[in-house]
């Protein structure tokens, strides 16, 4: 599927709706639910355990495995289960770790450009750059060499994909990566190594009780949906800075101007065209003071908190190389905060930073022109981004 820029804006120019206190209105799938777009009141009920994810998406007979609707994903689960599983994993992507990881992506970046000098201008940085980094640094940490990045990406795409693929292909992709993902983690169970994979399986174990389909889901995340979700935000960055802000670019290469430009991205630009996320209160409780029954739908709406003037007064307006006045929201907060939060940005600062530094006059080759959107799952970024220097 494939839209012009006329008919899709950027997402960092979306029409949200505007921070206000808590109210009543209706989703676009007719749910009734309080919709909540300010800032602390999003952040109280990401961090409250009365707000729960809904616990009804059963999976349609014949759908394809989604990271984001089907029960056994960690994205829907709940309370000490939820807890249990994430455990399983989240000793790999503390700050420390990740920052062990960080020479690894240094040098896949740097093949990477080494890559793009020997070809040569024009280029797709998509297509070579974007679309290749996460998934090349996900092989290395899951020790899969010799896995193609296009088989992790068609992965990618069956495990977010949106529902809306009528051919049978996202529902084949799902087989064979249950089959693959299965294989791996029988491997790593009997030849434990030093990979991101043998640390979940041995893990799991000495949990104890953790169903395979969630391990599934796990090995999935890691391999496949969480690298295709960087791939993205990698992408919509780069059409941002250098279509919009292109006096900036040289600007990147310093290390403290690539990390606050790669908060102030994250910030700013989200991944996908969905407004809200819901949540359901479990028991009752209070936003502010708005007392909120048990049963009741809260619709979040992150892109709305990470635009409240009354925290974030400067906006799109502000300097993105200069640090956030508040910590964003665009990962989530509390018991559901996204495990792969420090690896996205290591991702995201070393590529910018990198990629400026090596090619200080990079730019779009077609300014302007409209943009074709990669659609059909949880994300949206560019199909494409022409480039010279």
């Amino acid at each position: 599927m494939t839209a012009p820029i006329a008919q899709l804006p950027p997402l960092h120019a979306l029409a949200l709706p505007e921070a206000a206190p808590p109210r009543r209105g209706v989703l676009r799938d007719g749910t009734s639910a309080w919709l909540v777009t300010g800032y602390h009141d999003v952040r109280q009920v990401l961090t409250d355990p009365r707000f729960v994810r809904a616990e009804d998406g059963e999976q349609k007979e014949g759908a394809a495995l989604n990271v984001s609707t089907d029960p056994s994903s960690l994205y829907n689960q709940n309370g000490a289960g939820h807890q249990r599983l994430r455990r399983t994993v989240q000793g790999a992507f503390t700050p420390r770790a990740v920052a062990q990881w960080r020479p690894w992506v240094e040098t896949v970046v740097g093949r990477l450009l080494d890559d793009l000098a020997e070809a040569g201008p024009p280029a797709d940085l998509v297509a070579d750059f974007t679309a290749v980094l996460p998934f090349a640094v996900a092989e290395r940490l899951m020790g899969l060499d010799g896995l193609e990045y296009g088989q992790m990406r068609r992965w990618a795409a069956c495990l977010t994909a949106d529902g809306a693929e009528k051919d049978g292909h996202v529902a084949a992709d799902q087989r064979e990566f249950t089959e693959f993902a299965a294989g791996l983690l029988a491997e790593r169970r009997s030849r434990p190594g030093e990979d991101v994979v043998s640390r979940l399986v041995q893990a799991a174990d000495r949990e104890g009780g953790i169903p395979q389909e969630q391990l599934t889901f796990l090995v999935g995340g890691l391999a496949a949906s969480g690298s295709d979700s960087v791939a993205a935000v990698l992408a919509n960055s780069l059409l941002y800075l250098l279509g919009e802000r292109p006096e900036l670019w040289p600007r990147l290469a310093g290390d403290g101007q690539a990390e606050h430009a790669t908060e102030w991205l994250l910030h700013h630009i989200q991944l996908g065209d969905d407004e809200f996320t819901t949540r359901q209160a479990a028991k009752d409780a209070e936003i502010g003071e708005l007392r909120v029954p048990a049963g009741e739908t809260v619709a979040i709406c992150l892109g709305s908190a990470n635009r409240d003037p009354a925290v974030f007064p400067d906006g799109l307006s502000g300097d993105p190389l200069a640090p956030l006045p508040a910590p964003t929201l665009a990962f989530g907060a509390g018991p559901h905060y996204c495990l792969g939060t420090w690896l996205a940005r290591t991702q995201l600062r070393t590529a910018l930073q990198h990629l400026a530094g090596r090619l200080p006059g990079l730019r779009l080759a077609d300014p302007g022109a409209p943009v074709e959107w990669r659609l059909g799952g949880t994300t949206r970024s560019p199909r494409g981004l022409r480039a010279l220097w």
